[in-house]
């Protein structure tokens, strides 16, 4: 009998050009979670329908996933990677925390433009990002929340080791069309679903 050890995959947060598609950057996740929890909320057509009405969806449902990652430096300062030695994890707390912020260059442009009289500035838009647990599970999402607890600091004080807990909402095609990157995504996460039931 062999003893290969399975390929272990890794679970990753992508994030794409909301209009084209085209890959902006990818976090991969130093270990994967220990548990994913998923929420399904269906959206029927009212909380009294008629009984016409009480099997009818207006869409997908409201999913939510909850995550808990945990990124540690132990590896990196062994091998005396200079990065983690002069900043510990924060390069890759940054880059999960720049997830849910507007670019410095949007909100500067922004204040530029409210100074300059603008009588109105769009909203902000982000980057589209995409959770990737496996083959069969690539979807667009919201980061709803996300919850940093630093555990363990360097002599400098740098994080360490960290616990990051993600909440993302699985966004649909109600939420964002058809005719997107976003809503081809989410439409191959519902295709590749209703494959694999039996």
């Amino acid at each position: 009998m062999s003893n290969v050890s399975p390929l272990l995959r890794k679970g990753a947060i992508l994030t794409l050009d909301p209009t084209t598609g085209i890959p902006l950057g990818k976090i991969m996740l130093q270990y994967n979670p220990d548990t994913l929890t998923r929420s399904l909320k269906p959206q029927g057509v009212g909380e009294e329908a008629d009984r016409s009405e009480i099997l009818r969806l207006k869409g997908p449902p409201v999913e939510t996933i909850k995550c808990e990652v945990e990124i540690d430096a132990t590896d990196q300062l062994a091998a005396s990677d200079a990065t983690t030695l002069n900043l510990g994890i924060q390069p890759q707390l940054s880059a999960l925390e720049l997830l849910v912020y507007p670019s410095s260059a949007i909100l500067i442009v922004n204040e530029i433009l409210s100074l300059l009289g603008t009588v109105e500035i769009l909203p902000m838009e982000s980057a589209l990002t995409v959770f990737v647990w496996n083959k069969n599970r690539i979807t667009p999402v919201r980061i709803t929340d996300l919850q940093i607890t630093e555990e363990a600091f360097d002599p400098q004080l740098n994080p360490i080791r960290a616990k990051v807990s993600l909440d993302m909402r699985v966004l649909n095609v109600n939420d964002v069309g058809f005719l997107t990157p976003a809503g081809a995504l989410y439409m191959i996460y519902q295709i590749t679903k209703e494959g694999m039931a039996p």
